[in-house]
């Protein structure tokens, strides 16, 4: 049985991202306090601990609207709270931080969490933090390539000595404590860039692909362009995650008109800053649709939808964002619930039947 179970996990992992959202709760009208919305975001990792989840991931935002600014703290806290699932920044904005600090932050989380932490990094799709830490924007590029060169080498040996252009050389210097995993996972979170998948390929990491929007299977070339990267520079052909906002109810009507209002609240506000118009209720349906972005519906309706997207992408790994906006809280653990104990399980099953079709297709002779 354990056999079975551990080899059907492996054919996808199932999880949850979040970036803490604090943003005027639709039912009541208020704002709820940080305290609230971290006590809130601890219940929701211990429940998604529980029912089975393989995955939870909060991401680094430096803003008035999100309440995680230090994801290691969090999940530490998440640790001592949880026995299986893993721990996962969703990302790290490395290109303003010290790679040495994120590295010892990630392997404290491993020893704490007895081996279940892994590093997200990615450029941030915001930028609040280069201001505030005395980074200049137009190295925006040139900081990620040099901090990701510099946090691989951190994983690879206890000992470093290091120069590069953005931050004092190293010389013969230990970095500890090392994490309980060798070595500590590190994924990289991409966007919509060609060049960052092939250079997460290149690099033999596990890549994460944000699809927030449009058709998925657009995407389709990133996950290509990957694998094939990793395969000319010699590396195994990494893992691949989606990464998507959604929300789940026992019914699809309840999920959209709950999750409607939250999701255009964000989506308008990143509007006004990035120059998109107002999301339309029909918008908003057609993303819920099985070829739509967003995971908003019955848990029938994400399990068709996650399998569909697995024909597409072939992918090891799903992340949903689950609070895009604030939603209520009772709503957002059945959705946890939900997601753990329907989607999850009808998911690696049908994944697990898939392959030993194929298996045994492969073996009969034609």
């Amino acid at each position: 049985m354990g056999m079975k179970a551990s080899k059907e996990a492996n054919l996808m992992e199932i999880g949850i991202y979040t970036f803490g959202e604090r943003t005027v709760d639709p039912e009541t009208g208020q704002l709820i306090s940080p305290e609230e919305r971290y006590r809130r975001l601890l219940e929701e990792i211990e429940l998604a601990d529980q029912v089975g989840l393989d995955v939870f991931g909060v991401g680094e935002h430096h803003r008035p609207d999100y309440v995680v600014s230090a994801p290691a703290v969090l999940l530490a806290a998440a640790a001592a709270r949880t026995k299986r699932i893993r721990l996962t920044s969703a990302v790290n904005v490395l290109s303003s931080d010290d790679p040495v600090r994120v590295f010892q932050q990630f392997a404290t989380l491993d020893l704490i969490s007895q081996g279940r932490a892994e590093i997200m990094v990615g450029r941030g799709s915001f930028i609040e933090s280069f201001p505030l830490f005395g980074y200049d924007l137009k190295d925006y590029d040139e900081l990620f390539e040099e901090k990701l060169e510099l946090l691989l080498q951190l994983r690879e040996s206890e000992r470093i000595t290091w120069k590069g252009k953005h931050r004092p050389p190293i010389d013969n210097r230990g970095v500890y404590p090392r994490p309980l995993q060798n070595p500590l996972p590190v994924w990289v979170a991409v966007g919509g860039t060609p060049e960052s998948a092939i250079r997460a390929g290149m690099l033999g990491l596990p890549m994460a692909l944000a699809i927030i929007g449009g058709l998925p299977e657009r995407f389709a070339p990133f996950a290509q362009l990957h694998r094939r990267a990793a395969q000319q520079a010699g590396h195994p052909v990494p893992a691949l995650s989606i990464n998507s906002h959604g929300f789940l109810a026992d019914t699809s009507q309840d999920a959209m008109n709950t999750a409607f209002p939250a999701f255009k609240t964000v989506m308008d506000r990143l509007g006004q800053e990035r120059g998109w118009s107002p999301m339309t209720w029909e918008q908003f349906e057609f993303s819920c649709s099985l070829r739509g972005a967003d995971f908003v519906g019955s848990p029938q309706q994400v399990i068709e939808k996650i399998l569909f997207q697995h024909e597409i992408f072939g992918h090891q790994r799903f992340l949903l964002q689950l609070t895009v906006g604030t939603l209520p809280h009772k709503k957002v653990l059945r959705a946890i619930e939900l997601l753990g104990t329907v989607v999850a399980p009808a998911v690696k099953k049908a994944l697990a039947n898939n392959q030993s079709e194929n298996q045994s297709n492969a073996a009969s002779p034609s």
